[in-house]
């Protein structure tokens, strides 16, 4: 991703981005002595195995996101929050629409995101986008929970995936 970090998948289906401390030198060595442990900055479980991971901007002046693909053939993206009332907004927003749409197997989605290792840092979009097919009094319930009107976090949503695209 930049000199300093680094996207990576694993056989169990999980993308997980690592990043050098910022005492390491070129060397690998952290200050004091010893190798340099990569910090896991954000981690996600995909569900399938992934075979391909690129930094790419998706369309044309859209933000830079680490695109994978899996075996399966879906394609997936990881763009950052641009800033900390972002990350915030969609964290407690998957936080709502989880409880509000409860999976069809009965299985927690946390769990699930978390299956082979904790999901650290990451909001899953596609459950956020589930807003848009909640019944619209538990729209109402979860934009008041977020102390916003309906209209506003749609447009949010709007407004991250065109960031993206």
């Amino acid at each position: 991703i930049d000199y300093d970090t680094v996207a990576v998948a694993d056989k169990c289906g999980g993308v997980t981005v690592l990043r050098a401390p910022a005492d390491a030198d070129a060397a690998g060595d952290a200050a004091g002595g010893g190798a340099a442990a990569l910090a896991p900055v954000a981690r996600y479980h995909v569900g399938d195995v992934v075979t391909a991971l690129r930094r790419a901007a998706l369309g044309a002046g859209g933000a830079e996101v680490v695109a994978y693909a899996t075996v399966s053939g879906a394609v997936g993206a990881l763009a950052p929050s641009p800033s900390r009332d972002d990350r915030d907004f969609f964290a407690h927003l998957e936080m709502h629409v989880r409880q509000e749409r409860l999976a069809p197997t009965g299985r927690d989605h946390a769990s699930y995101r978390s299956s082979y290792a904790p999901a650290k840092d990451v909001a899953d979009g596609d459950l956020c986008a589930e807003f848009l097919a909640l019944p619209a009094d538990a729209r109402r319930r979860v934009a008041a929970d977020l102390d916003r009107t309906p209209a506003d976090v749609a447009k949010k949503l709007e407004d991250a995936r065109n960031r993206v695209l």
